[in-house]
């Protein structure tokens, strides 16, 4: 079960990143951080950013954006300005990419067998989430 998120976790993310969240993801996420959405027909799990509110929160994110993403950085050709923000639970990771010194409202899907980006949405308010 995701929870709402307040407003300093979301800047100290955007300062540990070092870039600017993609307006639509940002308020998604403030709205209920983590959860589940659909890309095409595969159900993904979004990754949440960390809330150190309280203990429960706390172990409820664990494995926020910038610890997947430091896991994902370490794989062979994984892009060096992506940010992993969801899994569909097989190694395949939706993603944003750093542009312009913020990421892009694009979501990529990068495929852990092939290496490859496909954008499957233009912007992260377009994808369903559940």
């Amino acid at each position: 079960m995701a929870f709402d998120l307040e407003e300093k976790y979301l800047a100290q993310f955007e300062l540990q990143l070092g870039f600017k969240l993609p307006s639509s993801y940002r308020a998604a996420m403030a709205i209920n951080n983590g959860g589940e959405l659909v890309v095409g027909e595969e159900d993904w799990q979004l990754f949440p950013i960390l809330d150190q509110s309280d203990r429960k929160r706390i172990a409820r994110t664990c494995n926020h954006v910038l610890r997947e993403t430091n896991e994902a950085r370490e794989w062979h050709d994984f892009p060096d300005n992506a940010v992993a923000i969801a899994s569909n639970g097989c190694g395949d990771l939706l993603i944003f990419l750093v542009a312009n010194e913020s990421l892009s409202s694009e979501v990529y899907e990068w495929s852990h067998e092939t290496r490859e980006l496909t954008m499957v949405s233009k912007d992260f308010s377009d994808l369903e989430r559940l």
